[in-house]
């Protein structure tokens, strides 16, 4: 029997940790450590180094655990128990020090996720839930907001860098959205945009070219703040689907309407 909430505490002490060493890194950064992983996609030497930080002491955690990981530092598969690991979402701010970016752990048992820890190093702030607890930010209970209507919301999301085949409807949504929300943000961390969703600072997130890494551990804080999370089509293939809607549960039906609406069209 895996004891949620200590698991839940240790790893919001090494994603600090990690988060610390990054920031400090940071001050070493340079050009030639800077790899091309494909078109707009990189990863400095410090992603590396920090997955394999994280990877060394999930392992001391849960010897039995498998991994899924952006970095590939390690490859152990188990249906049963997974990490799933970014260990710097948002490796393009980090590079031009732009200060967003986030380390984000979570652990999946089953089909489903049970500890969620996403670390915003800039602003030292560790967003975390486990199974069976509320949201917290650094100890205090977090929650989504109760905005009900889309001409009353923040959102936020992500612009396509790597994958434009949705372009089209993703400028059409984007149009729309301006016109009938507050705003739009685009931070350039998913995992810091679904922790914000959780705490109230916006109200709901979308974006499509996701992998599992960068959504698991900020979605599932969002559910355990009283949100709601889906795919583009409404079903909860938003995990391995590569797309996302997340909002509080009141707002979710008409945001989720609204980009099925423009993003189904031919």
């Amino acid at each position: 029997m895996i004891d949620y909430k200590y698991i839940c505490s240790e790893v919001c002490t090494l994603a600090k940790e990690v988060g610390n060493y990054l920031l400090h890194e940071r001050t070493k950064l340079t050009e030639l450590k800077v790899e091309t992983k494909g078109i707009h996609d990189y990863v400095t030497e410090f992603d590396k180094e920090s997955e394999r930080r994280i990877v060394s002491r999930l392992q001391q955690l849960l010897p039995d655990a498998g991994f899924i990981t952006e970095e590939n530092t390690i490859q152990i598969a188990n249906d049963k128990l997974s990490w799933i690991i970014d260990p710097l979402d948002g490796t393009t701010n980090f590079i031009h020090g732009f200060p967003v970016t986030a380390v984000s752990i979570a652990l999946k048992e089953n089909d489903e996720i049970v500890i969620g820890v996403v670390y915003e190093l800039w602003n030292k702030e560790c967003f975390y839930a486990y199974k069976g607890g509320e949201a917290y930010l650094d100890g205090k209970p977090i929650r989504t907001t109760s905005c009900q209507k889309l001409n009353d919301s923040l959102l936020a999301t992500g612009f396509p860098f790597t994958n434009f085949s949705k372009l089209p409807q993703f400028m059409k949504y984007l149009e729309w959205s301006m016109q009938n929300t507050r705003g739009l943000r685009r931070l350039g961390s998913a995992a810091t945009d679904l922790a914000y969703v959780a705490c109230g600072r916006c109200d709901g997130f979308y974006e499509y070219n996701l992998k599992p890494y960068d959504v698991a551990a900020g979605a599932f804080i969002v559910q355990q703040a009283g949100g709601t999370n889906s795919d583009f089509s409404g079903g909860n293939n938003w995990l391995f689907g590569g797309e996302i809607v997340s909002a509080n549960t009141a707002l979710f039906p008409e945001l989720l309407e609204s980009i099925k609406r423009i993003f189904n069209e031919n």
